[in-house]
Protein backbone atom coordinates (compact mmCIF):
# COMPACT_ATOMS: atom_id res chain seq x y z
CA UNK A 1 0.00 0.00 0.00
CA UNK A 2 1.00 3.43 -0.76
CA UNK A 3 1.66 5.98 1.97
CA UNK A 4 -0.20 8.89 1.97
CA UNK A 5 2.08 12.04 0.74
CA UNK A 6 0.13 15.93 1.59
CA UNK A 7 1.87 18.75 0.11
CA UNK A 8 0.61 22.58 1.41
CA UNK A 9 1.30 25.63 -1.07
CA UNK A 10 1.24 22.61 -3.93
CA UNK A 11 -0.16 25.51 -6.31
CA UNK A 12 2.94 27.94 -6.29
CA UNK A 13 5.71 27.33 -7.70
CA UNK A 14 8.26 25.17 -5.66
CA UNK A 15 5.28 23.49 -4.51
CA UNK A 16 3.76 22.42 -7.90
CA UNK A 17 7.13 21.46 -9.51
CA UNK A 18 6.92 18.89 -6.23
CA UNK A 19 3.47 17.62 -6.74
CA UNK A 20 4.62 17.03 -10.66
CA UNK A 21 7.63 14.96 -9.51
CA UNK A 22 5.87 13.15 -6.71
CA UNK A 23 2.71 12.24 -9.12
CA UNK A 24 5.30 11.39 -12.06
CA UNK A 25 6.98 8.72 -9.58
CA UNK A 26 3.73 7.21 -8.88
CA UNK A 27 3.08 8.53 -4.92
CA UNK A 28 0.37 8.98 -2.96
CA UNK A 29 -0.58 12.60 -3.17
CA UNK A 30 -2.69 15.00 -1.64
CA UNK A 31 -1.90 18.64 -2.07
CA UNK A 32 -4.00 21.15 0.55
CA UNK A 33 -6.07 23.75 -1.76
CA UNK A 34 -8.31 26.41 -0.67
CA UNK A 35 -11.63 26.67 -2.38
CA UNK A 36 -10.57 29.68 -4.30
CA UNK A 37 -6.69 28.37 -4.87
CA UNK A 38 -6.05 28.54 -9.21
CA UNK A 39 -4.66 25.41 -10.52
CA UNK A 40 -3.52 25.95 -13.55
CA UNK A 41 0.45 24.99 -12.38
CA UNK A 42 -0.94 21.61 -11.50
CA UNK A 43 -3.31 21.05 -14.49
CA UNK A 44 -1.05 18.50 -15.98
CA UNK A 45 -1.38 15.84 -13.10
CA UNK A 46 -4.84 17.07 -11.62
CA UNK A 47 -5.26 13.31 -12.87
CA UNK A 48 -2.90 11.53 -10.73
CA UNK A 49 -3.32 13.22 -7.37
CA UNK A 50 -5.99 14.40 -4.56
CA UNK A 51 -7.43 17.96 -3.61
CA UNK A 52 -7.72 18.80 -0.12
CA UNK A 53 -9.76 21.68 0.28
CA UNK A 54 -8.48 23.45 3.77
CA UNK A 55 -6.48 26.70 4.70
CA UNK A 56 -3.55 26.81 6.82
CA UNK A 57 -5.11 30.18 8.67
CA UNK A 58 -7.76 28.26 9.71
CA UNK A 59 -6.69 25.65 11.96
CA UNK A 60 -10.28 24.00 11.85
CA UNK A 61 -9.98 23.40 8.05
CA UNK A 62 -7.03 21.38 8.89
CA UNK A 63 -8.67 18.63 11.22
CA UNK A 64 -8.67 15.71 8.15
CA UNK A 65 -6.62 16.93 5.94
CA UNK A 66 -3.51 14.98 7.34
CA UNK A 67 -5.37 12.25 8.64
CA UNK A 68 -3.54 8.77 8.05
CA UNK A 69 -0.49 10.98 6.47
CA UNK A 70 3.51 9.49 6.42
CA UNK A 71 4.82 12.47 5.18
CA UNK A 72 3.90 16.26 4.56
CA UNK A 73 5.96 18.69 2.88
CA UNK A 74 5.00 22.23 4.50
CA UNK A 75 6.01 24.62 0.96
CA UNK A 76 2.64 26.98 2.23
CA UNK A 77 4.02 30.67 2.37
CA UNK A 78 3.64 33.95 0.99
CA UNK A 79 6.66 36.30 -0.34
CA UNK A 80 6.04 39.81 0.01
CA UNK A 81 8.91 42.15 -0.25
CA UNK A 82 6.24 45.47 -1.54
CA UNK A 83 7.41 48.74 0.51
CA UNK A 84 3.52 48.65 2.25
CA UNK A 85 2.70 45.97 5.80
CA UNK A 86 1.17 42.79 4.81
CA UNK A 87 -0.56 41.13 7.44
CA UNK A 88 -0.86 37.77 5.30
CA UNK A 89 2.87 37.82 6.30
CA UNK A 90 2.17 36.94 9.85
CA UNK A 91 -0.92 35.27 9.34
CA UNK A 92 0.16 32.62 6.49
CA UNK A 93 3.91 32.08 7.11
CA UNK A 94 3.87 31.93 10.82
CA UNK A 95 0.51 31.22 12.15
CA UNK A 96 -0.25 29.31 9.29
CA UNK A 97 3.35 27.19 9.64
CA UNK A 98 1.96 26.62 13.90
CA UNK A 99 -1.25 25.47 12.67
CA UNK A 100 -0.03 22.84 10.14
CA UNK A 101 2.80 21.73 12.76
CA UNK A 102 -0.54 21.27 15.32
CA UNK A 103 -2.58 19.04 12.57
CA UNK A 104 0.14 17.06 12.24
CA UNK A 105 0.67 16.35 15.62
CA UNK A 106 -2.46 15.36 16.09
CA UNK A 107 -2.78 13.37 13.27
CA UNK A 108 0.94 11.65 14.36
CA UNK A 109 2.28 12.19 11.12
CA UNK A 110 5.82 10.82 10.66
CA UNK A 111 8.10 13.71 9.29
CA UNK A 112 7.51 17.09 7.93
CA UNK A 113 9.89 19.31 5.81
CA UNK A 114 9.62 22.85 5.80
CA UNK A 115 10.06 25.14 3.44
CA UNK A 116 12.31 28.25 4.46
CA UNK A 117 13.86 30.57 2.74
CA UNK A 118 17.32 32.37 2.73
CA UNK A 119 15.83 35.64 4.39
CA UNK A 120 15.52 33.23 7.80
CA UNK A 121 19.59 32.83 7.54
CA UNK A 122 20.82 36.10 7.33
CA UNK A 123 22.84 38.93 4.72
CA UNK A 124 26.42 37.33 4.49
CA UNK A 125 28.69 40.54 3.04
CA UNK A 126 30.49 40.44 -0.55
CA UNK A 127 33.59 38.48 0.77
CA UNK A 128 32.05 35.63 3.02
CA UNK A 129 28.92 32.85 2.52
CA UNK A 130 26.47 32.28 5.15
CA UNK A 131 25.67 28.22 5.92
CA UNK A 132 23.02 26.69 8.28
CA UNK A 133 25.00 28.00 11.48
CA UNK A 134 25.21 31.77 11.01
CA UNK A 135 23.85 34.10 13.12
CA UNK A 136 20.35 35.62 11.79
CA UNK A 137 20.72 39.89 11.04
CA UNK A 138 18.25 40.62 8.77
CA UNK A 139 16.52 42.81 11.63
CA UNK A 140 19.05 45.10 10.13
CA UNK A 141 16.39 45.93 7.22
CA UNK A 142 12.75 46.68 8.11
CA UNK A 143 11.50 43.39 5.93
CA UNK A 144 8.72 41.76 7.47
CA UNK A 145 8.91 38.48 5.37
CA UNK A 146 12.35 37.99 6.86
CA UNK A 147 10.86 38.32 10.12
CA UNK A 148 7.84 35.80 9.42
CA UNK A 149 10.14 33.26 7.67
CA UNK A 150 12.69 33.21 10.88
CA UNK A 151 9.68 33.20 13.41
CA UNK A 152 8.20 30.14 11.14
CA UNK A 153 11.83 28.42 11.88
CA UNK A 154 11.73 28.68 15.12
CA UNK A 155 8.48 27.21 15.39
CA UNK A 156 9.85 23.86 13.08
CA UNK A 157 12.89 24.09 16.07
CA UNK A 158 10.09 24.32 18.57
CA UNK A 159 8.08 21.32 17.27
CA UNK A 160 11.14 19.26 17.52
CA UNK A 161 12.22 19.86 20.72
CA UNK A 162 8.70 18.05 21.53
CA UNK A 163 9.30 15.04 19.83
CA UNK A 164 8.11 15.94 16.00
CA UNK A 165 10.55 14.74 13.28
CA UNK A 166 10.80 17.62 10.96
CA UNK A 167 13.82 19.21 8.32
CA UNK A 168 14.13 22.00 7.49
CA UNK A 169 14.96 22.94 3.29
CA UNK A 170 16.21 26.53 2.97
CA UNK A 171 16.00 27.08 -0.87
CA UNK A 172 18.55 30.37 -2.55
CA UNK A 173 16.97 32.71 -4.89
CA UNK A 174 14.92 29.78 -7.38
CA UNK A 175 14.51 30.15 -11.28
CA UNK A 176 13.00 27.21 -13.23
CA UNK A 177 10.41 26.48 -15.53
CA UNK A 178 7.11 26.15 -14.18
CA UNK A 179 7.24 29.82 -12.38
CA UNK A 180 3.94 31.07 -13.92
CA UNK A 181 3.70 34.09 -11.38
CA UNK A 182 6.86 35.42 -12.68
CA UNK A 183 8.33 35.15 -8.99
CA UNK A 184 12.52 35.32 -9.51
CA UNK A 185 11.12 34.78 -13.58
CA UNK A 186 10.34 38.73 -13.42
CA UNK A 187 13.91 39.60 -14.00
CA UNK A 188 14.02 37.62 -17.26
CA UNK A 189 11.04 39.03 -18.21
CA UNK A 190 12.39 42.80 -17.76
CA UNK A 191 15.46 42.12 -18.40
CA UNK A 192 14.35 40.96 -22.14
CA UNK A 193 11.54 43.73 -22.20
CA UNK A 194 14.39 46.07 -21.56
CA UNK A 195 12.53 47.26 -18.26
CA UNK A 196 16.14 47.17 -16.23
CA UNK A 197 18.61 50.72 -17.01
CA UNK A 198 19.95 50.04 -13.63
CA UNK A 199 20.75 47.26 -11.15
CA UNK A 200 21.90 47.43 -7.43
CA UNK A 201 24.92 46.23 -6.31
CA UNK A 202 24.19 43.46 -4.38
CA UNK A 203 24.75 39.74 -4.63
CA UNK A 204 22.38 36.77 -4.93
CA UNK A 205 22.43 33.22 -4.26
CA UNK A 206 20.46 31.50 -7.13
CA UNK A 207 19.30 27.56 -7.80
CA UNK A 208 17.00 25.80 -9.98
CA UNK A 209 13.62 24.40 -8.86
CA UNK A 210 14.05 21.02 -10.12
CA UNK A 211 17.83 20.72 -8.00
CA UNK A 212 15.58 22.82 -4.56
CA UNK A 213 12.74 19.49 -5.56
CA UNK A 214 15.61 16.86 -5.65
CA UNK A 215 16.45 18.48 -2.13
CA UNK A 216 13.25 18.05 -0.69
CA UNK A 217 12.56 14.56 -1.83
CA UNK A 218 16.56 13.91 -0.04
CA UNK A 219 15.28 15.75 3.23
CA UNK A 220 12.42 13.83 3.57
CA UNK A 221 14.18 10.33 2.88
CA UNK A 222 17.42 10.84 4.90
CA UNK A 223 17.19 14.44 6.58
CA UNK A 224 18.36 14.56 9.73
CA UNK A 225 15.97 15.49 12.48
CA UNK A 226 15.75 19.01 13.33
CA UNK A 227 18.43 20.33 10.64
CA UNK A 228 18.50 23.15 7.95
CA UNK A 229 19.82 22.55 4.74
CA UNK A 230 20.51 25.85 2.56
CA UNK A 231 20.08 24.44 -0.94
CA UNK A 232 21.67 26.70 -3.62
CA UNK A 233 24.17 27.29 -6.24
CA UNK A 234 26.15 29.97 -7.40
CA UNK A 235 26.45 33.05 -6.09
CA UNK A 236 25.97 36.26 -8.53
CA UNK A 237 26.36 39.87 -8.41
CA UNK A 238 22.76 41.22 -9.73
CA UNK A 239 25.37 42.60 -12.71
CA UNK A 240 26.45 39.26 -13.32
CA UNK A 241 22.82 38.10 -12.99
CA UNK A 242 21.36 40.59 -15.28
CA UNK A 243 24.20 40.49 -17.95
CA UNK A 244 23.78 36.77 -17.87
CA UNK A 245 20.17 37.07 -18.75
CA UNK A 246 21.10 39.80 -21.85
CA UNK A 247 23.11 36.99 -22.88
CA UNK A 248 20.33 34.26 -22.57
CA UNK A 249 17.91 36.07 -24.19
CA UNK A 250 19.74 38.37 -26.90
CA UNK A 251 18.30 41.34 -25.91
CA UNK A 252 20.59 43.96 -24.41
CA UNK A 253 20.34 47.13 -23.13
CA UNK A 254 22.52 49.54 -21.37
CA UNK A 255 22.05 49.33 -17.49
CA UNK A 256 23.83 51.55 -14.94
CA UNK A 257 24.82 50.58 -11.26
CA UNK A 258 22.76 52.66 -8.63
CA UNK A 259 23.45 52.33 -5.18
CA UNK A 260 21.18 52.77 -2.27
CA UNK A 261 21.32 56.26 -1.78
CA UNK A 262 20.56 57.35 -5.71
CA UNK A 263 18.04 54.93 -5.43
CA UNK A 264 16.03 56.94 -3.07
CA UNK A 265 16.44 60.06 -5.34
CA UNK A 266 15.34 58.27 -7.94
CA UNK A 267 12.71 56.15 -6.75
CA UNK A 268 11.07 59.94 -5.47
CA UNK A 269 10.95 60.89 -8.99
CA UNK A 270 9.59 58.18 -10.61
CA UNK A 271 6.31 58.84 -8.82
CA UNK A 272 6.17 61.57 -10.97
CA UNK A 273 7.02 60.62 -13.83
CA UNK A 274 5.46 59.11 -16.81
CA UNK A 275 8.37 56.91 -17.81
CA UNK A 276 7.64 54.61 -13.84
CA UNK A 277 5.79 52.40 -16.73
CA UNK A 278 8.86 51.53 -18.18
CA UNK A 279 10.62 50.54 -15.13
CA UNK A 280 10.74 46.94 -13.65
CA UNK A 281 7.81 46.59 -11.06
CA UNK A 282 10.94 44.78 -8.87
CA UNK A 283 12.16 48.57 -8.39
CA UNK A 284 10.52 49.64 -5.06
CA UNK A 285 12.34 50.65 -1.96
CA UNK A 286 12.01 47.91 -0.05
CA UNK A 287 13.01 45.43 -2.44
CA UNK A 288 16.00 47.23 -3.80
CA UNK A 289 17.29 47.96 -0.06
CA UNK A 290 17.36 44.04 0.06
CA UNK A 291 19.33 43.50 -3.19
CA UNK A 292 22.12 45.97 -2.17
CA UNK A 293 23.32 43.62 -0.04
CA UNK A 294 25.05 40.70 -0.38
CA UNK A 295 22.96 36.64 0.15
CA UNK A 296 25.59 34.33 -0.14
CA UNK A 297 25.10 31.36 0.99
CA UNK A 298 27.44 28.19 1.30
CA UNK A 299 25.42 24.37 0.11
CA UNK A 300 28.31 22.11 1.12
CA UNK A 301 26.05 21.05 4.19
CA UNK A 302 23.13 19.82 1.69
CA UNK A 303 25.39 18.58 -0.75
CA UNK A 304 27.59 15.94 1.39
CA UNK A 305 24.11 15.02 2.98
CA UNK A 306 21.50 15.57 0.52
CA UNK A 307 23.40 14.09 -2.46
CA UNK A 308 22.40 18.10 -3.91
CA UNK A 309 23.87 18.68 -7.39
CA UNK A 310 25.51 22.13 -8.61
CA UNK A 311 24.25 23.17 -12.06
CA UNK A 312 25.57 26.60 -13.44
CA UNK A 313 23.22 29.03 -12.57
CA UNK A 314 23.11 30.61 -16.66
CA UNK A 315 21.44 27.07 -17.19
CA UNK A 316 18.72 27.44 -14.97
CA UNK A 317 18.13 31.08 -16.91
CA UNK A 318 18.19 29.30 -19.86
CA UNK A 319 15.67 26.67 -19.59
CA UNK A 320 13.63 29.13 -17.57
CA UNK A 321 13.54 31.35 -20.81
CA UNK A 322 12.72 28.76 -23.25
CA UNK A 323 10.13 27.91 -21.16
CA UNK A 324 8.29 31.16 -20.85
CA UNK A 325 9.42 31.45 -24.56
CA UNK A 326 7.64 28.55 -25.88
CA UNK A 327 4.09 29.33 -23.64
CA UNK A 328 4.38 33.06 -25.20
CA UNK A 329 4.49 34.13 -21.73
CA UNK A 330 6.93 37.31 -22.80
CA UNK A 331 5.05 39.67 -24.53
Amino acid sequence: MRKKIVVTGGTGFIGSRLVHRLAASGEDVYVLVRASSDLASLKECLDRITLVYGDVTDIASLSGAFEGAEEVYHCAGITYMGDRKNPLLQRINVEGTQNVLDACRRAKVKRVVHVSSITAVGISGPNRKFNEESCWNFDTIDLEYARTKHAAEKIVAAAVKKGMDCVIVVPAFVFGAGDINFNAGRIIKDVYKRKMPFYPLGGICVVDVEIVVDCLIAAMKKGRTGERYIVGGDNVSFKELAQTIMDVTGVHQRSFPLPIWAAHAVSFLLKFSPERKKISKLFNMTMFTVASKFLYFDSSKAQRELGMRYEPFAESIRRTFEWYRERRMLN
